[in-house]
């Protein structure tokens, strides 16, 4: 498989995980731990949920550079745009799913578990093409690799601690804690099996460069 068909597939699991954090959003059972922290931002100030996505991702590739320094890959600097398309795209599918405004909890659950299986599925092609990571992905690996502790267990640190700062910003700046809900942990606890699930059944991408599903899916 070609660089540039990785690259490209890499592009489209971006843009379906940001389609599915944007209808996690519109459950109104809150957001996923990683969108928590711009979200509430986004409440509390002029700036959309995409454009404060972008402004922490960055602050992510630039705490990944000087963490790793020689260590860090160049190449990762293409996190930048990639994530200049993943906001872009955040924002967009926001108004996509505005007439998602579910009247009842059971209609509220649809949107959230459909669009976690759209993060998980979007998480499992990325792993799949194994070119880049998103940032948030990518501060987990560096403080990994910095100071030595499983990666698992610095991603559950990570989330707990975004879900906390938004926490925090949500009661000093709203009065109350807003996006943080039991769709946040719902989130959380499911979709890294949902995506595991997905590389396990999802076939190889064939010369072709395309994902090819087992006959027994």
């Amino acid at each position: 498989m070609s660089m540039v068909t990785r690259y490209s597939l890499f592009v489209v699991a971006v843009i379906v995980q940001a389609s599915g954090i944007a209808l996690v959003v519109k459950s109104l059972l809150g957001t996923s731990p990683i969108s928590s922290l711009p979200y509430v931002i986004s409440l509390a100030s002029p700036f959309t949920l995409g454009q404060m996505t972008f402004a922490i991702n960055i602050l992510l590739v630039l705490g990944q550079y000087l963490l790793l320094r020689k260590a860090f890959d160049n190449m990762q600097f293409l996190q930048i745009p990639v994530t200049l398309i993943f906001s872009w795209f955040i924002d967009f599918f926001m108004d996509v799913w505005a007439w998602v405004v579910p009247n009842s909890y059971i209609m509220q659950m649809l949107p959230l578990l459909i669009g976690t299986t759209l993060i998980a599925f979007g998480v499992a092609v990325q792993g799949i093409t194994n070119v880049l990571m998103l940032p948030g992905e990518g501060i987990v690996y560096a403080v990994s690799r910095y100071f030595h502790i499983e990666f698992g267990k610095v991603k559950t640190g990570n989330d707990v601690i975004l879900v906390l700062l938004a926490a925090v910003i949500s009661l000093i700046y709203l009065g109350s804690i807003e996006g943080i809900r039991e769709g946040t942990l719902i989130s959380a606890l499911i979709t890294g099996s949902i995506a595991r699930f997905f590389l396990k059944h999802l076939g190889k991408v064939n010369e072709h460069g395309v994902l090819v599903f087992h006959p027994h899916l």
